[in-house]
């Protein structure tokens, strides 16, 4: 493996720094001067309870990505904050394993109920940090954040463990957690993912620390309030803020540390996996990383659900979500008169402010990032073909600098190009055609990644025979992000390392023991 582990966490603070850069260019210099001098918040660090401002005394600009205002100051954290927030975890560890699991679930199922509660306000921040559309976070991110708490509540509450009975002997299961957990989470579902990994790590008596990226800090401090208002302990859930190399990489090194959860780029994972595997003792690690997921479109899908799966795989998010369909394989016969129907719908999406409730595509994460999914615009330039989209919508008032881009077809793609191959994780899909149901696999296994994929057919012995033979962690058929969180949730190949979700996190985030005794 190339580089250290401080390298690999560097891509984050290089992001950053480019996106700073950026946006100084775009909002002029006075701006952001004014910007970094005006009455905006601060949030804190989250460590046994109490607001504790950063160890360095320094802050970050949070920006929205679709005006370039800042919306608060973030802590910039380091190993100091680490530590004392590990420290926090630790010495309230014990007392929280010891509450019982109806207590826990109650607290569990009291948050999801506060989460709901708050329902516009969380969309809203969500919307403002992220720039996706704020329906988007009102109808999909915040409820499905609810729904994670309350689906552990009465997972775990249900549960039994196995009992084996031979030869006069009894053999029990019983489960512990794994202790303090670390979590790290990505800029692009924020309270979502952190919801998917702390309800269980909670109900099932483990003690958080959370590092939630610094592009998108709100909600994560926002769960740290619910939290407590249900009844949480101090210190059982503790945030840090702060850069990746800084803050994130001292979170995974730390021996303190039992296991650590990260959600986010595979490139970063790989770092992560080596930084948790240096310490004194192993950690366990479970790896969400990226995806090249591919809609297999065959000639007798239903033309219209197939169409709008593949708008709506291709494009939720503005394509920043690690399951989404960038890869549209679609059969020969079908493509004259499946491609028109694509390019309309895609044409339709309404790009623009993400606080109008019908907008469709909102802004990009920031301009760095806009910027590096214009890179693969000019990619495709050279040598493909840009069906629809990837200009820069004209915008008025502050939203004429964000970090928008209308949604993009590329058609006459090789597989071997870096369009194909490479996660782009934006509003771009490519379109290639398959002569037969050989061919089709043939492509859809032909890359690094191995996250999920879905297949479009009325057929459903060959939906099945299909599924079987790709080589991903998951498969939808005429469907798209139907999820039932006790199915496994993960990757193969450079997508991923482990499961979660259902029993598959039970095991992640607790450690069996088995217990023999004699049989009365």
């Amino acid at each position: 493996m190339e580089g250290s582990v401080s390298e690999g966490f560097g891509w984050l603070q290089r992001d950053r720094e480019v996106a700073q850069r950026d946006l100084g260019r775009a909002y002029g210099f006075a701006k952001r001067e004014a910007a970094k001098v005006s009455d905006v918040p601060r949030l804190s660090q989250r460590i046994g309870g109490k607001e504790v401002a950063p160890a360095s005394g320094t802050y970050l600009d949070n920006v929205n990505p679709a005006n370039g205002n800042v919306l608060c100051k973030v802590p910039r954290g380091d190993t100091r904050d680490v530590d004392a927030a590990v420290e926090a975890a630790t010495a309230a560890q014990i007392a929280w394993a010891n509450t019982p699991l109806t207590e826990r679930c109650r607290v569990l199922r009291r948050t999801a109920e506060l989460i709901e509660r708050d329902l516009d306000r969380l969309a809203r921040l969500e919307s403002e940090d992220t720039g996706k559309p704020i329906r988007l976070a009102r109808t999909l991110d915040i409820p499905r954040a609810a729904r994670n708490f309350r689906f552990y509540a009465d997972f775990l509450a249900a549960r039994t463990e196995p009992t084996f009975r031979r030869d006069g002997w009894k053999h029990l299961t019983a489960r512990g957690p794994v202790g303090v957990v670390g979590l790290v989470t990505p800029w692009n579902l924020p309270l979502y993912l952190l919801t998917w990994k702390v309800a269980p790590a909670l109900g099932l008596g483990n003690a958080v620390v959370a590092k939630p990226s610094e592009l998108t800090p709100r909600t994560a401090d926002a769960l740290a309030d619910l939290l407590a208002e249900a009844g949480l302990p101090a210190g059982v859930y503790n945030t840090v803020h702060g850069l990746g190399p800084e803050a994130g990489e001292p979170l995974v090194r730390h021996p303190g540390v039992r296991a650590v959860s990260f959600t986010g780029g595979t490139a970063t994972g790989a770092k992560v996996a080596q930084a948790a595997s240096s310490g004194p003792s192993p950690k366990k690690l479970s790896l969400e990383l990226g995806g090249k997921n591919a809609a297999l479109v065959f000639a007798d899908c239903d033309l219209d659900a197939a169409v709008a799966g593949v708008v709506r795989g291709g494009f939720t998010n503005g394509g920043q979500i690690c399951l989404c369909t960038s890869r549209v394989l679609v059969e020969k016969s079908l493509l004259p008169t499946f491609l028109p129907r694509l390019e309309a719908a895609v044409r339709a999406l309404k790009v623009g402010d993400p606080g109008d409730e019908a907008t469709d595509v909102g802004a990009l994460n920031s301009l760095a990032h806009r910027g590096k999914v214009e890179g693969y615009l000019e990619l495709a330039r050279k040598e493909a073909n840009i069906l629809c989209g990837g200009e820069r919508p004209s915008l008025s008032g502050e939203l004429a600098d964000g970090a928008f881009l209308t949604p993009v077809i590329v058609t006459d793609v090789k597989q071997q190009s870096r369009l194909v191959q490479e996660e782009v994780f934006g509003p771009l899909i490519t379109v290639q055609t398959f002569a037969d149901e050989d061919e089709a696999i043939r492509l859809a296994n032909g890359v690094r990644y191995g996250l999920t994929s879905t297949v479009w057919t009325k057929d459903a012995t060959k939906a099945q025979r299909v599924a079987a033979r790709l080589d991903t962690g998951m498969v939808w058929i005429n469907c798209w992000l139907v999820r039932d969180l006790a199915t496994a949730f993960g990757g193969v190949k450079d997508s991923g390392v482990g499961r979660e979700g259902g029993e598959w996190s039970v095991d992640f985030y607790s450690e069996a023991k088995t217990v023999t005794m004699k049989e009365d």
